[in-house]
């Protein structure tokens, strides 16, 4: 063997290598590939809307090839066209030269590879706009036209958007099959540049000047289709066409896309005459006219002709915009009704008011969580959610407002047990509802509950209290066994720590199965955990539960809806159910103002979005979505079926969503008016509840949300809206309503905390089996007297911050190092004014502390009152009598209790230790009230004093003080 041949072996023998290491690494990423898709098809196809995946897979991939062909033949096509009709003899310099000796060796790859490349990144863009092509493929009309130029109100939110989109990726394959024909004609010389002189052969002048031609005429098409985008640019006054848009800028759209048609004629002149001159000087006509025409022209009509008069001149145009904008957030049937709200609180001004003032609810969702937690979790791994919710459940044949939670499932508390075995196979599930009465209290400030305890009982009957699909679920578990085996899933503790467990085994249809090695090695590759394919205990009969927080599941099956960002719990026909409201939203509604949904609806309960893209200037609830705490099945309820944008949907993605009439009459009674919807609702009609154009554009009577009295000054937020049962002035009865309050819009040293407007709308949907009742959804707004005697939220937070007595017994709450804390600030339009109550919390600093209610703030008008329960708090309010009672009635005095906390019921422990703040002794709780008696005495004695400069009786008062804080301190075991 000669030594050339022997040093090439080596090279020889590693290159096969290196092409089947190639090979192996593709196969392994194509299966990862494959192992994703195929997880989502079984995920999707257990849940029942496998075609909502293949939809999208179909509609995503024929859209793909589609953007790829129609980019790369294209400049494939040019590409060759300028290569093979190049000069044969072309005089290139050494330059141009040295390039075509470089490029030359790669000129083929090149030709195809350009084009595929681009044709790549165009398939992937063209991919993405599935959902505007199939929207536009089964669109639906309206039955309402835009004010000018007659259209279907479909046409801008389902045509038009798509028109624009093919005019933008054609003029931009286009413009690069340009670029690419110019590149290569000027590399193999068919394009020349002597001195100043361009030389260009006849082949390539034709291919350049054909080109030129059809980008024009897309210009054309797309300048003619930019006058209808005037009707959704938002303007410095409104949203849509103005007097300009109108008289100047859409008129000269028009004759620039006429110009631009003729400028394309002109370029194809050229490829035949071979002459420039005449599409050179229509080029510079064009500019020169979208100068003068598209920007000068309506500059001066604006300036000159409709800021002098724009208020007459813009009138038209604004009635439009207020119309429009109105109908496209659903509030265009508002009532509005005058309230002319007394400030003086009168004995027996109630009376009218009974079912109302029986329902207030006094318990704070956002602050009694830490309550729930101690009274409620039993064991480290449950948790309940920051906030909780509000619901309505029938009890003894009354409607009764209760906040309500899951006990969900919490992986991280257990700490070093956080193992792969427990966190994925034995703690799989929460367990429970807990509910307690929004309008009652214990003795000792608890919630009072309707339903508790482990195993869980109350007044909601019989239901399944398994939570295996919640908002903080872990992010899969294996669940289901072989028949006759020992169950390993952990049910709920009964019993001392680590003794007594009950366990259970899944029994329902909520995973993918993994009945099969290959399933079990693609869930193992899709999770990164080995143990799902070695593990004993994952067996032909198991379950994979993910994707288990029920806004993700809604979304998965429904992409085209955007969801309320709060889903809540509810027992539903023996059932916990998660309820979602799902909306269908666009930005392209004509003469429609937008809002930043993200912004719309951030308060003191939902936190901005840094950087949310959210703009919407249309919006609907037409879906109520429920995912099964247990199984995980999501149902889809057609709320609104004559909505244009979801029968769209429904012609998609058909047999998906059910109709209204399939929803139980229990279902019915839970389902409500979003909150989300309503702030959006609330954002606009802080302007948009003005009709008369003249005083819009002054803007005389604007509006806004006021900030939560409780939020800090250096980052305050917005108060948010809340659910409660009440009659609102125009209403037949009392009903589930969701309310707001206005304030006039103003900043700085103008600004008045006085209130304006009241907004509440109907949230309550019935009780009748696929029937929605006759008043849902009717939003009523009160406009109150425009001289600013009633106050807003925050004038009456500072009264009561302010107000001696108060300032004094709060002092005295906060002793002892405990913390009071405000409960929200309702308002309540009763007594013909408006009546605003605050709970009152105190919290101990211990490890296991958590709020007790402990007092009641009400105000009507410049008069406040503090007292233990609401009841007694109306009472001193209204003169003694307010004629009405509160729910909060039944509260014990302390002195006469026998100990009951009034937190628990019988079973309600479930053998768990429960802490409490309470004393549990009721001679001591009467001790402590008569020592606070002496305390509040001592303080008003220290005042007087002080006052009166007799310092003798002022060191007397203090002594006693002290004394007195020092005997409840020991009573208190501090």
């Amino acid at each position: 063997m000669s030594s050339s041949a022997a040093d090439n072996a080596p090279g020889r023998g590693r290159a096969p290598l290196a092409i089947s290491a190639a090979i192996i690494a593709g196969l392994v990423i194509l299966f990862f590939i494959f192992a994703g898709l195929y997880t989502d098809v079984l995920w999707f196809d257990q849940l029942g809307f496998l075609n909502v995946l293949t939809t999208q897979w179909i509609a995503g991939t024929v859209l793909f090839l589609i953007g790829f062909v129609a980019m790369a033949v294209p400049v494939w096509v040019s590409i060759q066209l300028a290569y093979r009709l190049r000069p044969v003899y072309a005089k290139l310099n050494s330059q141009l030269d040295r390039y075509q000796q470089v490029i030359e060796p790669l000129r083929r790859l090149a030709m195809f590879g350009i084009p595929a490349l681009l044709g790549l990144f165009a398939g992937v863009a063209a991919a993405t706009r599935w959902q505007t092509v199939l929207m536009w493929l089964n669109r639906t009309e309206t039955g309402r036209v835009d004010p000018q130029f007659g259209f279907d109100i479909s046409f801008y939110l389902m045509d038009l958007p798509l028109y624009q989109a093919v005019l933008a990726f054609a003029s931009a394959v286009v413009l690069i099959s340009a670029l690419v024909s110019v590149a290569t004609s000027y590399l193999y010389g068919s394009i020349r540049v002597s001195g100043r002189e361009v030389l260009i052969s006849k082949a390539a002048r034709v291919q350049i000047a054909v080109t030129a031609a059809l980008y024009l005429l897309l210009q054309a098409v797309s300048i003619w289709f930019d006058q209808y985008s005037t009707l959704t640019n938002q303007g410095t006054l409104i949203t849509g066409a103005g007097y300009t848009d109108v008289n100047a800028t859409i008129p000269g759209r028009a004759i620039l896309a006429g110009i631009a048609a003729v400028v394309a004629l002109l370029f194809i002149l050229t490829a035949i005459i071979g002459r420039w001159r005449l599409p050179v000087i229509g080029t510079a006509l064009l500019i020169v006219s979208s100068l003068l025409i598209g920007s000068l022209y309506p500059w001066v009509v604006e300036r000159f002709q409709v800021e002098p008069s724009a208020k007459s001149l813009e009138a038209q145009y604004i009635e439009r915009n207020i119309d429009l904008t109105r109908d496209a957030y659903n509030v265009a049937g508002i009532e509005e009704i005058p309230y002319n709200a007394k400030t003086t609180a009168e004995p027996g001004a109630l009376r009218a008011d009974a079912a109302t003032t029986a329902n207030i609810r006094i318990l704070d969702p956002a602050l009694v969580s830490d309550s729930f937690a101690q009274l409620e979790q039993f064991r480290q791994y449950y948790q309940f959610p920051g906030n909780l919710d509000v619901d309505r459940y029938m009890i003894d044949g009354t409607s009764q407002d209760t906040v309500v939670a899951v006990r969900d499932l919490n992986i991280d508390g257990l700490n070093t047990g956080n193992t792969w075995v427990n966190s994925k196979t034995v703690y799989t599930h929460g367990y429970g509802v807990v509910a307690a009465y929004g309008n009652q209290r214990s003795v000792d400030g608890q919630p009072v509950f309707l339903e508790s305890g482990i195993p869980t009982s109350g007044a909601l009957g019989d239901f399944e209290p398994r939570i295996y699909f919640g908002e903080t679920s872990p992010e899969y578990s294996i669940v289901g066994a072989e028949e006759g085996s020992n169950p390993i899933e952990l049910d709920y503790p009964s019993g001392e720590e680590g003794a007594g467990q009950t366990y259970t085994t899944f029994s329902g249809d909520g995973g993918p199965k993994l009945d099969n090695a290959f399933k079990k090695l693609i869930y193992a590759l899709k999770f990164q955990s080995e143990q799902i394919f070695l593990a004993a205990s994952v067996n032909d009969k198991s379950e994979i539960l993910y994707d288990r927080d029920p806004v993700t599941r809604v979304q998965k099956v429904a992409p085209y809806l955007t969801l309320d960002s709060d889903a809540y719990p509810s027992v539903v026909d023996g059932r916990v159910k998660w309820i979602i409201d799902g909306y269908t939203t666009s930005a392209k509604y004509p003469y429609s103002t937008p809002v930043s949904l993200s912004d719309a609806i951030a308060d003191t309960e939902t936190p901005p979005q840094p950087y949310a893209l959210d703009s919407i200037n249309y919006m609907r609830n037409s879906v109520k979505a429920t995912v099964d705490a247990y199984s995980g099945e999501v149902t889809l309820y057609a709320w609104d079926d004559k909505e244009p944008l979801l029968q769209t949907w429904q012609k998609i993605f058909p047999s998906t969503l059910k109709p209204m009439s399939e929803m139980s009459g229990d279902l019915m009674s839970h389902v409500r008016y979003p909150a989300d919807l309503f702030k959006v609702q609330r954002s606009i009609l802080g302007q948009y509840h003005v009709t008369d154009p003249g005083s819009f554009y002054s803007k005389d009577d604007a509006w806004i949300s006021p900030n939560d009295p409780d939020s800090p000054a250096t980052n305050p937020t917005l108060q948010p809206p809340y659910y409660l049962t009440m009659q609102v002035p125009g209403a037949d009865a009392p009903s589930f309503s969701l309310y707001t309050t206005f304030q006039p819009e103003a900043t700085g040293e103008s600004s008045r905390n006085v209130l304006y407007g009241y907004l509440a709308v109907d949230a309550d949907a019935g009780s009748e089996d696929g029937v929605r009742a006759e008043g849902y959804g009717q939003l009523r707004l009160l406009n109150l007297p425009k001289d600013g005697t009633v106050p807003g939220p925050g004038q009456v937070q500072n009264v009561f911050n302010a107000d001696p007595a108060v300032s004094t017994e709060l002092n005295l709450l906060r002793q002892g190092s405990s913390t009071v804390l405000n409960g929200n600030l309702l308002t309540l339009p009763v007594g013909g004014g408006l009546l605003y109550v605050q709970p009152v919390y105190v919290q101990s600093t211990g490890e296991t502390s958590y709020p007790l209610l402990q007092k009641v703030l009400v105000a009507f008008g410049d008069q406040i009152a503090f007292e233990d329960t609401l009841d007694g708090a109306l009472d001193v309010l209204f003169g003694g009598d307010s004629g009405a009672t509160a729910g909060d009635t039944a509260v014990p005095d302390p002195a006469a209790t026998d100990g009951a906390t009034g937190g628990t019921t019988d079973g309600a422990t479930g053998g768990a230790d429960v802490p409490t703040e309470s004393t549990g002794d009721a001679a001591t709780d009467a001790q402590l009230k008569s020592l606070l008696a002496v305390a509040k005495t001592a303080l008003a004695d220290k005042a007087t004093a002080l006052a009166a400069g007799n310092f003798a009786d002022y060191g007397t008062a203090d002594a006693k003080l002290a004394e007195t804080i020092a005997s409840m301190l020991a009573l208190l075991g501090e």
